[in-house]
Formats: C-alpha cells, structure tokens, sequence
C-alpha cells in the first residue's frame, strides 16, 4: 500500500509540474503578446480577453469567474481528480496574469498572432498532459456532444465562431482575423504537446506480396503486425493477407519506403489514432 501511495503522489508531483509549466507558459503568451495588443483567442480565454478589451474588469478575474460553471461541469462530468487539477490550473493562471509581470515582446501583429498562440497553445497543451485544462470551452464541447450527438471538433468550431463574430463586431474586422490566426496557432500546438511528435499512425497494407512484407516489418523494423483475411473486390476476388500495423509519425517514411521495396504496387493506408496503448506499443500515459 505505501507503494501505491508513493507512485500515486510521485504521478501527481509531475502531473502538477506539467500544471505549473502550463500556466506560466500561458501568462506569457497573455501578457507578452495578446493582452498588450488588444487581440484574443477562441475559448473562455477569448471571452475574458474580449470582455476586458471593453470594460474595466480584470482579466484575472475573469477568467476564474467565466470557468467557474466549467469546473463544476468537469467535476459532475469527469471527476474529483480531474477538477482538482483543473481549478489548481485555472486559479494559478488567473493568479500568475494578476501578479507576474512579463515583458511585452513585440507590437507587431502578426508575430503576435504566431508566438502568442504558441505560448498560449504550448500552455494549454501542458495542462493537459497534467491531467486538467486551464480553459473550460473543452469541458463544455464534450458535455454538448454527449447530449446533441455531434463531435467535440464540430461544436468547439461553433463556439469559437460565434466569439469571433463578436469580435468583429467590437474590436474590427482586422483584429478578428489575427484572432483566428491566434486560435489556430494555439490549437496546432496543443495537438503538438498532447500528441507529441509520435503520434500514432494505423497503416493498413494490402499486397500480394503480404507475407514477404508482414516478415520484414517484423524482422528489419521491429513492428508488431496484425494479419486480416480479406478477399479482392475489384476484378479478382482470390482471398489475400490483409496487414495492420501501428507506427509513429516520424516512422512513416522508413516503413513505406520498406515496404515499396518489396511491393512497388502495394496499396497503404494511413490514419491518424487518438489513443494507443499495449501489445509492442510503448503506453502512454493516460489521465
């Protein structure tokens, strides 16, 4: 049992120091770059931005406020853990852009735009990896897509259109359009962080030469293989080795080229995976 509690409380440590890193990565996107412009991001943190850009309440307030139902959401939703470390992250970041002071790196808008969102989108990223957010929007699109039916990426986009929208509106259609290069920016490099560069790519391989391929991805590049029995749909139907294998981004050339060299007509496909875990497959961490 000491054991146990010992692992349990060394995960927590580094899930709060991914936290910590997060929220100071996030201040200084704020306060180095958007807040100093007048520009925003998508999210609760583009609704705080943009109701501070016109009215004199605190944008440390606000972000702790507007999250507020969010964080009540997460915890009915997701649970006691997960609103722990979400309102350790969302009080720390409201905290850190109230008192730290950051150096305001450029007026130049569209450098903003790139390095702001990547601070932003790096911080945002870490919490994550540390097992909370430090923006609510996210909580909000999977409750809504459990009770509508849609998928999180659509209702997130409609969100963050309708606070765009408003932005145009008050703030100028020039200063909207740096926002959504903010948005995208910072929602590249979230992908980047929680993905990371190996991200999991599924190759499904279908060729005669099958069992030539399925020996050398297994002998020459290590890789666990999954064989299908599959039959030919177009003009032949003889039955035929299907193969299933999973690899990371940066492996997709090696692997194809291998595989094209035994097979130049060998027909691949690739698709990106949300989540892998066991067999040969180095496990990621899961919150």
């Amino acid at each position: 049992m000491k054991k146990l509690n010992r692992s349990n409380i060394l995960n927590f440590s580094k899930d709060l120091f991914l936290i910590i890193l997060g929220i100071f990565s996030a201040g200084f996107g704020l306060k180095g770059f958007l807040i100093p412009s007048g520009l925003i991001d998508g999210g609760v943190t583009g609704i705080s931005l943009l109701i501070a850009a016109l009215s004199p309440v605190s944008i440390s307030l606000l972000i702790f406020a507007i999250n507020i139902p969010f964080m009540i959401l997460g915890l009915k939703q997701l649970g006691k853990n997960f609103f722990i470390k979400t309102f350790l992250g969302i009080t720390g970041l409201a905290i850190c852009v109230a008192l730290v002071n950051y150096p305001v790196i450029t007026q130049d808008h569209l450098l903003i735009a790139i390095f702001g969102g990547f601070f932003l989108g790096a911080g945002i990223g870490l919490a994550v990896r540390g097992g909370g957010v430090i923006d609510g929007t996210e909580i909000l699109s999977l409750y809504l897509s459990k009770k509508m039916g849609s998928s999180m990426g659509t209702i997130l986009f409609a969100i963050n259109v309708v606070i765009f929208s408003v932005a145009a509106a008050f703030l100028g259609i020039e200063s909207a359009l740096y926002s959504i290069v903010i948005y995208l920016v910072a929602s590249k490099t979230v992908d980047f962080i929680v993905e990371g560069i190996e991200e999991y790519i599924g190759l499904t391989i279908i060729s005669e030469k099958s069992e030539q391929i399925r020996k050398s991805i297994i002998k020459n590049l290590g890789k666990g293989v999954t064989v299908y029995k599959g039959r030919g749909g177009y003009e032949t139907e003889k039955d035929m080795d299907i193969l299933f294998t999973v690899i990371t981004r940066l492996e997709i050339a090696k692997v194809v080229r291998e595989i094209k060299k035994i097979d130049p007509a060998a027909f691949i496909i690739q698709k990106s995976l949300n989540e892998v875990s066991g067999g040969m497959i180095k496990r990621r961490r899961s919150h």
